[in-house]
Formats: C-alpha cells, sequence, structure tokens
C-alpha cells in the first residue's frame, strides 16, 4: 500500500504559475509510475501529466503540453506537476495517482492502471 498526498493548490491569476507536490509513504520500496489527473465540476476526471518510475519517460495531454512540467524526486519519494501560463479552463481538482511499476521505463496514463489516488488539490485561475 502507498499513500499519496498531494499539495500546492490555490487561487491564481489567469497567466500565474502554481508547483503542485505529491508525497508517498508507506510502500515507497515499491516502484511507481505516476500521473497526475484533473477533474473540474461536471466534468470526467481526465489525464494531465504522466512520468515513468525512473523519470526518464513522460507524456502530457495536449491541452498542458508546453505549459505543464511533471518530475519527481525519488529520494524524497515526492512528484511534482509545475504549471506555469495557466488558463481559467484550468480549473479543476488535481489528484496524484500511483501505478505500480515492473520496470524502470513503464510508463501509463490510462486511469484504470492506477491503483493508488491522492485525495486531490483544488486549482482555481481567475480571468
Amino acid at each position: 500500500q502507498v499513500q499519496l498526498v498531494e499539495s500546492g493548490g490555490g487561487l491564481v491569476q489567469a497567466g500565474g504559475s502554481l508547483r503542485l507536490s505529491c508525497a508517498a509513504s508507506g510502500r515507497t520500496d515499491i516502484n511507481y509510475a505516476m500521473g497526475w489527473f484533473r477533474q473540474a465540476p461536471g466534468k470526467e476526471r481526465e489525464f494531465v501529466a504522466a512520468i515513468s518510475w525512473s523519470g526518464d519517460y513522460t507524456r502530457y495531454a495536449d491541452s498542458v503540453k508546453g505549459r505543464f512540467t511533471i518530475s519527481r524526486d525519488n529520494a524524497k519519494s515526492t512528484v511534482y506537476l509545475q504549471m506555469n501560463s495557466l488558463k481559467p479552463e484550468d480549473t479543476a481538482v488535481y489528484y496524484c495517482a500511483a501505478a505500480r511499476a515492473f520496470y524502470r521505463a513503464y510508463l501509463t496514463y490510462a486511469p484504470r492502471d492506477f491503483g493508488y489516488w491522492g485525495q486531490g488539490t483544488q486549482v482555481t485561475v481567475s480571468s
């Protein structure tokens, strides 16, 4: 079991930046690929970004490509999402998720592959 706790959300003006963090605890000796998802009111949860256990491979949703950057520090068991040039349509609850990784380059962005989820952190972008 691994527990995930997100932090760093808040209210920001359009064009601004935020950095989300996701701290993992518990079975951090097991390797995990990590992902960020978001859910806006009245909408389905959607994929935002993912990173392999090694950190060498990343994938982004088209809507955030070039603006968001996912990274990880395995020594700290923490994953980050740097969000720049924020837009009002980025407003959502952001969730961190972990998927068991059986090799270093494993990367997934399908929600069904993520067995562990955080409680979410609210990001609100005002226009």
